[in-house]
């Protein structure tokens, strides 16, 4: 059977199962075992043993799940409200005022979660009630919260990142690096578009309430002391080498309880509630991973990702035409699947390909986070799409409309990362 005939079989029964609603995970180890048991001559039930457990049992990989409980702790605590009375007396003199509350509220609340979804929750809990009673633009204001929210999985530390960092062999600590300056850029991006927005439509920014002076704006701001020494003790132990990525997460997840039992939130239900909610992810995550790493073994007997990087190179692309079109294949694979599937399912096949054209790695995963960022609001399957509708009620084609100019910017985002890669490149040569 041609190379071309066993992708097209394998490609099939991949969506076969995904479309009967089997767990991506074992439908993934699922099509890995038909593609080893009928393409290759080594026995697919040995194989899947000793890649399953490999998968699962990585060093590296624990640093995920610490991440994970460190976010779903600070879920329930009372942060976000102390982040706004923080953050607001900041924000009232630029053009758009309170809208600015979204893009700095997740780029901070980002440093200490990881997950885009959390991010978007646990601000969106926080800002929308409050810009909706004081009179802004639900569009504006939905859309800000919308986009903003993918920083969760950008700005260190990040879940995809790790996931990456295992799928790729990639230093975690260097992504984490890796990740700030384009964090704070995009950030800064948003929070432009929302100042050009707010003087474009100064007729629907509410007054302010009051504008507090110098003093009572440093006063407001002890708020935000608890984030900032969380977000300090977090990645100040990453970047100066006092701690790996698996043990700052350990600090993380101790930090979060201490800042929880100081804020009178920490509780039995709570501290069940997060356990349980980080364990039911991880468990998803692991799952996908270690069906990943099958199917990334099975395609590597099979000889699928060489012919496929043969195949790409035989196109003669140049290198930014193959960035273009793995910008694009991405996008449109996350109208169908969640990032951290996106990420683990691809690697084994792009891999070989992005080394072939001499793509750096490090900034390939900044790369192929902020592209995964663009999925988490493109519908049918983009996560924050879905936590704003159950958060808003409104439909998911309404709020992906207001989020499109967001959409917009994480596209010059991608141009401006390949123009100028020190972006992503120039911190982790540092380390």
């Amino acid at each position: 059977m041609s190379d071309f005939a066993i992708t097209a079989l394998l490609v099939v029964a991949l969506f076969a199962l995904l479309g009967s609603s089997v767990w991506i995970g074992l439908t993934l180890a699922g099509v890995a075992w038909i593609g080893m048991e009928l393409f290759s001559s080594r026995p697919a039930g040995d194989a899947m043993a000793v890649t399953v457990w490999g998968a699962a049992s990585s060093w590296t990989l624990t640093a995920l799940p610490l991440f994970i409980w460190m976010g779903e702790i600070l879920f329930r605590t009372k942060l976000s409200e102390s982040m706004f009375r923080g953050l607001a007396p900041w924000v009232s003199k630029l053009p758009g005022r309170l809208l600015h509350t979204n893009v700095v509220g997740c780029t901070i609340f980002a440093a200490v979660s990881g997950s885009s979804a959390a991010t978007c929750a646990t601000i969106g809990k926080m800002s929308l009630p409050e810009l909706a009673k004081r009179g802004y633009p639900q569009e504006i204001t939905i859309g800000s919260l919308a986009g903003a929210g993918t920083l969760g999985l950008l700005i260190p530390p990040s879940i995809i990142m790790i996931v990456y960092g295992v799928s790729a062999d990639v230093s975690i600590a260097r992504l984490f690096v890796a990740g700030v300056f384009p964090g704070i850029l995009l950030a800064a991006l948003f929070s432009g578009y929302i100042a050009v927005w707010a003087l474009l439509n100064q007729q629907r920014i509410p007054v302010p309430d009051q504008i507090l002076g110098w003093r009572a704006r440093l006063y407001e701001s002890r708020h935000l002391i608890p984030v900032v020494l969380l977000i300090g003790s977090v990645l100040g132990s990453i970047y100066t080498g006092i701690a790996t990525a698996t043990e700052a997460a350990a600090i993380g997840v101790v930090g979060s309880l201490v800042l929880s039992a100081l804020q009178g939130s920490l509780s039995w239900a709570t501290f069940s509630e997060s356990l349980m909610g980080a364990t039911r992810l991880y468990c998803m995550i692991a799952l996908i991973l270690a069906g990943a790493a099958f199917l990334t073994l099975s395609m590597g007997y099979i000889g699928l990702p060489r012919h496929l990087a043969e195949f790409v190179g035989s196109l003669g692309l140049s290198p930014f035409m193959l960035m273009l079109a793995l910008a694009l294949f991405y996008i449109l694979l996350g109208c169908f699947l969640d990032g951290i599937s996106m990420v683990v399912l691809t690697m084994g096949v792009i891999l070989p390909t992005v080394q072939a054209a001499g793509f750096d790695l490090i900034w390939f995963g900044i790369f192929i986070v902020v592209v995964v960022e663009m999925a988490q609001i493109t519908p049918p399957v983009g996560f924050n799409l879905f936590v704003l509708q159950g958060m808003t009620g409104k439909e998911i084609t309404w709020i992906a409309r207001v989020t499109f100019p967001f959409f917009l910017l994480m596209c010059l985002m991608v141009l401006l990362l390949w123009f100028v890669p020190g972006i992503a490149t120039w911190l982790p040569s540092k380390m």
